[in-house]
This record gives C-alpha cells, structure tokens and sequence, in this order.
C-alpha cells in the first residue's frame, strides 16, 4: 500500500486531549498538521457534559462541557487546523505509519511525530460477573448521559447506581432534574471514586444515600428490568450473607471505571503500564516507540478535563520539537511508586533534562493529615502537604528544573502518614 499522505505531526482524536495538542503543536510553527476524529464532530466527551464546573483551572471561570469544548474548537478553526472528522484509525505503526478508514475510503499516512490522544471507555457489564439475565434497562452512565443530553431520551424512573466515579455522581443528579426517582448510588470501596465536590452537589443535596462497602449482588427481570439486589462486602470485597438489600428499580446505571483506549498504542508497540492501563512515558510524555506521543485519558484517566488539556498542551509542544529534530533522551532515570501511590506518570524522566516535571498520580486509599514525598537515592528532593488525598482526586507534585536536572538515580513517589 502506497502511502498517501505525509504530515510532520499527526493527531488522533479530536477530544479536549487531541484539540489541545495540535493547538500547542501549530502555535509552535507546525504547518504540516493533521487530526483525525472518529466521531461526526470534534468536542469529544465533552459535547454531551452539559453540567458545568469545566475551565475553573484553565480559564479562571465555570463554563458547561459543549462551552469547554468549543473555545478550543474556535482556536483550532483560527489557527487553521485540519480536522477530519468520521475517520477511524485501524492502525498505527512503530515507523508511524497509520491506516484509516473514512467515507472517502482507504487511507494510509505518514507522521514525522503522532499524539495519541483517543480518550477512554467505560468498563461494561460483561467485566463485573454479576449474577442475573440480560433484561433491557442497564446502561453505562456515560451511555445514559448521552440519551438524557444529547438525545431527549430517558433510560427509566427508578433508577440505582453501581460505583461512584464522577459520570455516575453526575448522572444521578440529572436523572433527579429529569424526573427520575435515583434509589441509591452503591459503591464497592470503602470510598468514592468520585470528586468530593460531585458527591456533595450531586448525591447530598438530593438527599440520595451513597451505599460504601456495598455492591450488587443479583439483577432481576427477564425482559426488562424490575430490580437488584444490594449487600454489603467484608475487607476482601466479598458480599455479606445476611445485609441484602431489595430496590425496586427499571434502570441500573454502571458507573465501575474507564479504560484508557489503548488499542492502538499496543499495535505500535508501545510498553502498556499495568498501574494506569495507559502507556509508559518520559517526561516530554513520549511513549517506548520514538516519535508516538500519549496525552490524556489515554495515558491515564483524569479526574479535571483542566488537567487534560495541560497535560496534552505539552505533549504537543513535545511532538512539535520531535518533528524538526527527531531527537530524543538517550537515558532515562525511572520513576517508582512507592506506599500509597498507584500509577505515577510520567514513568520515565530524560537524564540531563532542565525542564520542570510534573508528577501525577492517584492515592492508593483515603490518607489524611499526610504528605506526598519525593525521594531520589534516599535523599527528599519535593515534598507537598495536603489536608487528605483521596484516589477520586488527581495528586499533583512539580520538580523545578534545577531538581530535575540534579537528578542521580531512580525517583520514588510515595506518601507519607504524619
């Protein structure tokens, strides 16, 4: 297959990963620059968020999802950035070469540099092993979100939720402002998974109970469903004879966790970290495969679009730089998890670099009154308060560039109870 198409940087998804990247990648002098979308219309997620608490971070003020989504859209359109949208990728190579497939037909391309910037997917029922049949009624909360927001639809009236991570906080608020009548909102850890702000805005001010340490253990109904069973779990996460708990519901919302969509990152080659499900990178957030680049929910799931968008910003600006010199760091010092810390990126940080790096990582449980340490070769180099760590929240800890450059040895990130 002859190649088609050569572009210096190349962007797959036109999310609020994918968008800011290529915004980073053009404002740095790429004029070769192409992103694909596989939807009908850039925005990503986002066009079907129409709550608000989006940009606080980034913009200094609380915009909904479609309004996030659409300054980085104009800024894309003033910059003159293609967009092509309904194009799936089928492949990406480690020479990064990409197939695609869109209504025009058969395509295959060329990058000098690649951002892979696909987002994330919702867990499905199929991986929770709950007993029960396949009635009409259980949703994804994202699946359902996009019915209620961008649809007209309503999946039921009397709805449960399973787990607690932030689309379900949210969702069982818009069921309520819909009409639904939200049961319960049912999590298997002892914690949520969720912001603490969405459990207060969107579970305590409607007066919806929020079941810890509790998960659903039957689904009933055969053509539709008519309700589930809930219980209570021990430390092992196993349900308790003897707590059950009947709800009479038509609708079950799942709400169990997102998976970086890293398909395509495997067919290249990249190294997969099995902490975060997302790809191994360095602090210029390159993958194992020179010149692939990950940014995002991909990478690892964020709990602030704000983040995402940063986060990808610099991917670009990376891709940017890679594209005209094709250079890379020839060593890298590890970075390690230590007690308490799950999924620190990036993994790796170029020996010799003078740039700061940005630490980022969720709590492995709830600590309080504790402190998030960063050790290299036994010596603490950054240390960062904080009144309690949560996993729902993304913990953040930035080395200055005189500490990055200092750098000696492997580097541990952990935290420390007071």
């Amino acid at each position: 297959m002859d190649v088609t198409r050569t572009v210096d940087v190349l962007v797959i998804g036109a999310g609020p990963a994918g968008l800011a990247a290529a915004i980073a990648a053009r404002e740095d002098g790429i004029g070769s620059l192409l992103v694909l979308e596989r939807e009908n219309a850039p925005g990503g997620i986002l066009r079907q968020c129409i709550h608000n608490g989006f940009g606080l971070h980034r913009f200094k003020e609380e915009l909904t999802g479609p309004e996030y989504a659409q300054r980085d859209i104009d800024r894309a359109v003033e910059l003159g950035i293609e967009i092509r949208c309904g194009v799936t990728v089928l492949s990406v190579g480690a020479d990064r070469t990409v197939t695609c497939v869109s209504p025009e037909g058969f395509q295959r391309l060329c990058a000098k540099a690649i951002v892979l910037a696909m987002g994330c997917r919702e867990r499905p029922r199929g991986a929770l092993g709950t007993p029960g049949t396949r009635p009409a009624g259980i949703y994804s909360a994202g699946t359902a979100q996009k019915f209620v927001n961008l649809m007209g639809l309503m999946p039921g009236r009397r709805c449960v939720i399973l787990g607690s991570g932030d689309i379900g906080l949210i969702m069982a608020r818009r069921m309520t402002l819909q009409g639904a009548k939200v049961l319960a909102c049912v999590e298997l850890m002892p914690y949520s998974s969720g912001l603490n702000r969405n459990i207060v805005q969107c579970l305590q001010d409607y007066n919806i109970p929020l079941y810890l340490s509790h998960t659903v253990t039957d689904i009933h109904g055969r053509e539709r469903l008519t309700g589930v069973t809930v219980a209570k779990v021990d430390e092992n996460r196993r349900p308790i004879p003897g707590t059950e708990i009947e709800f009479d519901c038509d609708t079950l919302l799942l709400s169990v966790g997102l998976i970086p969509e890293n398909e395509l990152t495997r067919g290249a080659g990249a190294e997969i970290s099995p902490a975060t499900s997302g790809a191994v990178v360095s602090d210029s957030l390159e993958t194992t495969v020179p010149g692939i680049f990950a940014c995002g929910n991909v990478l690892h799931v964020h709990d602030l679009v704000d983040h995402v968008s940063n986060e990808s910003a610099r991917a670009g600006h990376a891709a940017a730089a890679y594209a005209r010199s094709g250079e890379r760091a020839a060593e890298y010092w590890p970075v390690l998890d230590g007690d308490g810390v799950r999924g620190t990126v990036p993994q790796r940080i170029g020996k010799g670099g003078g740039s700061e790096v940005s630490l980022m990582f969720r709590p492995a449980g709830v600590f309080r009154k504790a402190a998030c340490v960063v050790r290299c070769g036994g010596r603490e180099i950054a240390r960062q308060r904080a009144p309690i760590f949560t996993p729902g929240e993304m913990a953040v800890v930035r080395l200055p560039k005189e500490t990055v450059a200092a750098l000696d040895g492997p580097v541990t990130v952990e935290i420390e109870r007071s």
